[in-house]
């Protein structure tokens, strides 16, 4: 089974910020995880009405980001985790020569921030595709919460082991496949993610530019444009600029079970 890696997926189509809102700023507005259509892709999977109950007391703030702002940047104080409700991000990792490395995609349902957890603070910048929204969950409460439920406490650390099992597949794309397999894995993985969202299994539409692709997949633009070019004349998918439409879907998955032989 091909692992879950961070991939992107199409979303809901977000509303216009107005120029008076084009930087991120914090709205005293209550989120309720009972009634949020994503809970069963974000931390409260598995808690009862009552537990979610508890949980809304964490969750009383919701955090706009226009695209291209940050959500939080690389050095800054730990405090809170983020569960993206709209949306999409990036995390990165500038070099000493100011290269930028990509180190993740993360969508709707899914948690940011945890890599603020072992030192107090941020070790990457997390930048916004597209405007977008989270719910913002203080990891002090959070921690004072889980000490209580011991479901909230064994998803979050499902949620942790998730991470490193991305990383471990992150680790195989760079180490032993080739061009074409890193890209049909990358894409297989966002019909996945796409598909748990309630979305098309087929047809995306990338959030992210082809130059990001290619410093995550440890590619150059070139050999990623290249690649996309080969996927629609083999006649894999159809590519219109962002636009993607997977027509064989068992061909891209060929290419990824043929790596592991």
């Amino acid at each position: 089974m091909l692992k879950t890696l961070p991939g992107a997926t199409p979303l809901p189509t977000t509303p216009d910020l107005s120029a008076a809102s084009s930087v991120a700023a914090l709205q005293p507005l209550k989120v309720a995880c009972a009634s949020c259509n994503l809970r069963e892709l974000c931390l409260p999977v598995g808690m009862t009405a009552n537990d979610l109950a508890r949980l809304d007391g964490l969750v009383d703030k919701r955090r706009s980001v226009p695209r291209g702002g940050h959500l939080f940047r690389n050095g800054e104080h730990f405090e809170a985790i983020y569960a993206v409700r709209t949306g999409f991000f990036k995390t990165c990792v500038s070099s000493e020569d100011g290269r930028e490395q990509v180190t993740g995609f993360q969508m709707a349902g899914e948690l940011l921030g945890l890599d603020g957890i072992s030192s107090d603070h941020h070790h990457c910048d997390a930048i916004a595709l597209e405007d977008s929204s989270v719910c913002v969950i203080s990891y002090a409460q959070l921690e004072n919460l889980s000490r209580e439920f011991t479901v909230l406490q064994h998803q979050f650390h499902k949620i942790m082991s998730r991470e490193i099992v991305r990383d471990h597949g992150v680790m195989l794309l760079l180490g032993n496949m080739r061009a074409e397999e890193r890209l049909a894995a990358f894409l297989l993985n966002l019909t996945q993610r796409l598909e748990a969202r309630g979305f098309s299994a087929s047809s995306l539409v990338l959030r992210m530019t082809r130059v990001e692709i290619g410093t995550y997949l440890g590619l150059k633009l070139e050999t990623v444009s290249r690649t996309f070019s080969k996927f629609h004349d083999d006649g894999l998918m159809e590519v219109k600029q962002r636009q993607l439409r997977i027509l064989d879907q068992a061909g891209l998955q060929a290419l990824v079970n043929n790596s592991r032989c």
